[in-house]
């Protein structure tokens, strides 16, 4: 039994939540544990594991490094204010992104960030709209990737997240349901709608192009 029991906790974390066990097999779920428990180290290791992703995530809400960088600092300084009250509900990713997630939304929507708007390069523009070989030329040029970034801006904001948090923040759809509170079915939808609006504003370029 004894044996039995040291194999298994090699594989999963017992934490203690609301009186009962739970098993987690997320390795940052423990770094946050840690953190709870005032290892600073743990969450110098959170922090250069995700702050880089985190800032080219968030950065496709600004489009301005600067700004995104002082809002994952934001994110972080959330975290760390919350890691008392930390209880590993779901993924870790799924905790980071929701506070990523609603921290850039509500930097957008009191609008008090500078209005210096970085453009999309092309590459991005391209990963945006999705895999599209005969895409490539079309993309290179700055008033296309001007046109995808507007298109992103007219986005309702759970549209815009969805479409962000799949294409640029590597989440799942299960995950991204649980970051914006949604069903997996609303997630696929709203990043269909937001795909083909993008995909229709590349094809309208490419068109305005050929007839140039």
């Amino acid at each position: 039994m004894c044996a039995w029991r040291r194999n298994f906790e090699v594989f999963f974390v017992f934490v203690q939540m609301d009186g009962q066990k739970r098993e987690v097999d997320d390795p940052d779920v423990e770094l946050m544990l840690r953190v709870r428990r005032g290892d600073e180290a743990a969450f110098r290791k959170l922090f250069a594991l995700y702050a880089g992703p985190l800032v080219g995530f968030v950065d496709r809400f600004f489009y301005n490094r600067a700004i995104a960088e002082e809002v994952v600092q934001e994110v972080f300084l959330k975290v760390f204010r919350a890691r008392r009250s930390y209880k590993p509900k779901a993924k870790f990713t799924t905790w980071l992104y929701t506070i990523a997630t609603r921290t850039a939304l509500n930097e957008l929507r009191r609008g008090v960030y500078r209005n210096k708007i970085e453009g999309l390069s092309g590459k991005d523009a391209q990963d945006l709209a999705g895999p599209d070989p005969a895409a490539e030329e079309t993309l290179a040029g700055k008033e296309l990737a001007g046109t995808v970034e507007a298109v992103l801006r007219q986005l309702p904001d759970n549209q815009r997240a969805a479409f962000l948090l799949v294409r640029f923040g590597g989440r799942s759809y299960s995950e991204v349901a649980s970051i914006l509170g949604i069903s997996v079915s609303a997630v696929k939808s709203v990043v269909f709608r937001a795909t083909e609006a993008v995909r229709s504003s590349l094809e309208q370029g490419k068109k305005k192009e050929g007839g140039s």
